[in-house]
C-alpha cells in the first residue's frame, strides 16, 4: 500500500479523469488524495479520495451571477502569457502544501508536472508524468496547442521544441519561488525539464492510439496507455426528465461546449435551437460555462436542457454529439460510438477535432468563431445532417468504440505504479 498524492489543475475535464484513476488505485489498496480546486472536492470525495485544495480556480472567472460576462482580458499573446504565468504562480504555493510527510509517490497532471517534479526532489520521493495530451516533441505532428497542422517533419519537431521552451518561460517564476520554499538549490524550470528529460523518466499518457498513434521516434519510456475514464457511481442513472425526453422520440443530439463560451448561452442556444430544428433533429443542450437553456428558445418541445451528467450514461443514448472536442469529451464520444460535429475553440481542441475527422468518425471541424459568422445556422445545419445519415460514420464511431473497450488505461497506471512500489 503507498500513500498516492494525485495532483491535477484546470478546468472539469482536466480533473475528471483522474477522478475514475484515483478509484481504481483505491480499490488496488492505496491510499490516495486527489489535490485540486474546491469547484471539484464534491466529485472527488463521491469517488472515496481524500480531497486538498489547489488554488487559482478556473471557475471563479467566470461569468457573475447576473449572467453578465466579466470585463474582456486584453487581448494579444503577451497578455494571455502573463495571465498564464500569473496562474501557475499562484498554483505553485498550492502544490507545495498539498503534499503530507507521508506522501510517497506523485502522480501528476500536465498542468502540475513541471511544479511537481520540484517537490518530489525535496521530499525525496518518485513520482510519474500522467498527462492528457500529447507533449513531447515529435516529428510525425504539430504541437497539440498549434491548431493541428502538420509542419513536416523538421518543422513539427522545431515547433514541438519550440513549445517546450514557452512552458518554460511560463513555469519561470513559480519554479523559482518554488524551489526557494522547499528548500532547493536554484534551477531553471528548462534546466529541471531537461534533468528530467535526460534521466528517461516514464511518462504514461491518458488518451488512446485509436486517435494519437505512438510516435516512433518518441524515446523509450513515453508510451500511450489508453484513458482514465471519469468516475461514476456504479448505480448512477440518468434522471427521470431526461429519460422522459429521450423515450419520447428519436435520439437526440448532444450539444455542449463544456467550461468554454462563458457567459454566450443566449446566442447559442438560439443558434442551436434553430439549427436543430432545420435539420430536424432533437438535443439535448448541456448548460456548461456557457449557460446553455431552454429559455432562449421557446416553442421548441423537442429541445431539453440539463446540466451536468455522465457522458457514459448520456452519449450512447444520442444520435450524434457536437462539442468543443476537450480530449475528455472527444474521448468520451468515441467510447459511446456515436458521431461528433466538432466546434473546437481553443488550446488542443483544433487538434482532437482534426484527429475525429481523420478518423471518419466526426464531420469537417467547424471553428468555435465560425458560429458568429452569416449562415452559421446553415452550416451547423449541414454538419448534424451529415453526421446522423452518414452511416460511415456511425461505422467508423462504433469501431473505435470497439478498440475503447479493449483498452485499460487505468490499469496500465496501477502496473507502473505497483512497479515503483516494488
Amino acid at each position: 500500500m503507498t500513500n498516492i498524492l494525485i495532483t491535477a489543475a484546470g478546468s472539469y475535464g482536466d480533473i475528471a479523469p483522474y477522478t475514475g484513476l484515483g478509484a481504481r488505485l483505491r480499490a488496488a489498496g492505496h491510499e490516495v488524495t486527489l489535490a485540486t480546486h474546491d469547484t471539484y472536492a464534491g466529485l472527488v470525495r463521491a469517488a472515496g479520495l481524500e480531497f486538498r485544495r489547489l488554488p487559482a480556480d478556473p471557475r471563479t472567472r467566470r461569468p457573475d451571477a447576473a449572467g453578465q460576462a466579466q470585463p474582456a482580458a486584453p487581448a494579444g499573446k503577451r497578455a494571455l502569457m502573463r495571465r498564464a504565468a500569473a496562474f501557475i504562480e499562484e498554483l505553485g504555493g498550492g502544490i507545495a502544501e498539498a503534499a503530507h510527510p507521508d506522501t510517497g509517490l506523485l502522480l501528476l497532471s500536465a498542468t502540475t508536472a513541471p511544479l511537481g517534479h520540484h517537490l518530489a526532489e525535496a521530499m525525496n520521493i518518485p513520482y510519474l508524468d500522467l498527462p492528457l495530451v500529447p507533449g513531447a516533441p515529435t516529428g510525425e505532428f504539430a504541437p497539440v496547442v498549434s491548431g493541428g497542422r502538420s509542419l513536416g517533419r523538421l518543422g513539427n519537431r522545431a515547433a514541438g521544441r519550440l513549445s517546450l521552451r514557452i512552458v518554460d518561460r511560463l513555469y519561470a517564476d513559480a519554479t523559482r519561488d518554488l524551489r526557494a520554499r522547499l528548500g532547493l538549490p536554484p534551477a531553471t524550470a528548462r534546466a529541471a525539464r531537461r534533468r528530467a528529460e535526460a534521466a528517461g523518466r516514464p511518462v504514461l499518457h491518458g488518451f488512446s492510439e485509436v486517435l494519437v498513434p505512438r510516435p516512433a521516434d518518441w524515446r523509450a519510456g513515453l508510451d500511450v496507455v489508453g484513458n482514465w475514464w471519469p468516475w461514476h457511481a456504479p448505480d448512477a442513472q440518468l434522471p427521470p426528465v431526461v429519460e422522459d425526453f429521450l423515450a419520447a422520440g428519436p435520439p437526440p443530439v448532444f450539444l455542449g461546449f463544456g467550461s468554454m463560451a462563458s457567459g454566450d448561452g443566449e446566442r447559442l442556444s438560439a443558434l442551436a435551437a434553430a439549427a436543430l430544428r432545420r435539420a430536424k433533429l432533437r438535443g439535448i443542450l448541456q448548460s456548461g460555462w456557457a449557460g446553455l437553456t431552454t429559455r432562449h428558445t421557446p416553442g421548441h418541445d423537442d429541445l431539453l436542457t440539463l446540466g451536468d451528467v455522465p457522458h457514459a450514461l448520456l452519449f450512447p443514448r444520442t444520435a450524434a454529439v457536437v462539442h468543443h472536442c476537450g480530449a475528455g469529451t472527444t474521448a468520451a464520444g468515441l467510447r459511446a460510438g456515436v458521431p461528433t460535429v466538432p466546434v473546437p475553440v481553443t488550446a488542443d481542441q483544433p487538434f482532437w477535432a482534426a484527429r475525429l475527422a481523420r478518423l471518419g468518425a466526426a464531420t469537417a471541424p467547424i471553428p468555435f468563431a465560425d458560429l458568429s459568422a452569416g449562415h452559421a445556422v446553415d452550416r451547423l445545419a449541414h454538419a448534424l445532417t451529415q453526421a446522423t445519415a452518414a452511416p460511415d460514420r456511425r461505422h467508423h464511431a462504433t469501431e473505435a468504440a470497439r478498440r475503447l473497450a479493449a483498452e485499460d488505461g487505468a490499469g496500465q497506471v496501477l502496473k507502473a505504479v505497483e512497479r515503483l512500489g516494488s
